[in-house]
């Protein structure tokens, strides 16, 4: 089964229905990884043998009956997560060596949904850049096209999905840095309302993990589709069971809109303070077009939006 192009939904199913096992899977990746990440350098930790070990473990969790989201689906972390027995450097030299003793709460998430977990994929430096380079794992290249970046800083997460390395990874944002890879890498990514996913063990090393409520900084799914960022999303949402998840439980609203034509959409293809390359517009005024097509009442401007360049200035 060539399962790199197949989505985590098409890949539970295909597991619920007996058609491949766990460890098919994961010995696949595995052994995609290990012929094809040389060129991309993504993968910046595996963990084959626990991987091997938890498919194991799936495969027999569903023939004893059970059926949980993301049971016996292979999956990647980004590095800045802490992952008991592995290092988490965020990129940093001086903290190469540093292995936290417990699983980052989304970790441990990732896990009881029966998630597969290969490994960490690769950052920048302090997780502060649009590319994924450090001097501990090199650089993430982009898999579309070798001399170009993978974006940052997921990038490491964004190549690995494009190279089929897994069917989803977890990664963070605060400005762009799940968005701006997903694009470059031609994945998807979704960067959370502030405090829907719980942060507590994406810290820098060797930070205690504490759950704290950040003002910008989120994390978030990133997958091969939109309807597997839902699958994920849903994993991932949710107060830390330590602070507010001991009163609270999530409960999202239902989309206001069900059809394409019942939407509003606000398109901007310019910015004051940052000038708009002829092939973005292109690409932009294509998706404003399609939005008309079917049927969505398309805006250019608004006088709900702040000023762009005081929010801009602001912001930086």
């Amino acid at each position: 089964m060539e399962w790199n192009f197949q989505t985590a939904e098409e890949l539970s199913a295909a597991l619920r229905a007996g058609e491949v096992t766990s460890v098919e899977l994961t010995d696949e990746a595995i052994a995609r990884i290990e012929r094809d990440d040389k060129e991309i350098n993504s993968i910046c930790v595996p963990d084959f043998d626990r991987a091997r070990a938890a498919a194991r473990g799936a495969d027999q969790a569903r023939a004893r009956g059970e059926d949980r989201p993301l049971l016996g689906i292979p999956v990647t972390v980004k590095e800045s997560y802490n992952i008991a027995g592995l290092p988490t450097t965020w990129g940093m030299p001086q903290h190469r060596d540093y292995v936290p003793a417990e699983d980052a709460v989304q970790v441990s998430r990732l896990k009881a949904a029966g998630a597969v977990v290969l490994g960490k994929t690769n950052v920048p430096l302090g997780l502060q850049d649009i590319q994924s380079f450090n001097e501990i794992y090199g650089t993430t290249n982009n898999p579309w096209d070798h001399g170009r970046t993978s974006g940052g800083s997921s990038g490491g997460s964004a190549a690995a999905l494009a190279c089929g390395f897994g069917a989803l990874s977890i990664g963070s944002d605060l400005a762009g840095s799940l968005r701006t890879p997903a694009h470059f890498c031609g994945v998807y990514a979704h960067k959370p309302t502030l405090g829907l996913a719980a942060n507590r063990g994406m810290v820098p090393p060797s930070a205690p993990a504490l759950p704290v409520d950040l003002d910008l900084a989120v994390v978030g799914p990133m997958a091969r589709t939109a309807r597997d960022l839902t699958l994920l999303l849903d994993v991932m949402a949710g107060p830390d069971p330590l602070t507010h998840g001991m009163a609270h439980h999530l409960r999202l609203p239902p989309a206001r809109h069900e059809r394409l034509r019942d939407f509003r959409v606000l398109i901007l293809d310019d910015h004051p303070l940052i000038p708009t390359g002829s092939a973005v517009r292109a690409g932009v005024n294509r998706v404003a077009d399609a939005l008309v097509d079917g049927g969505a009442h398309v805006e250019r401007h608004s006088p709900l939006l702040p000023d762009l360049t005081e929010a801009g200035t602001l912001y930086s």
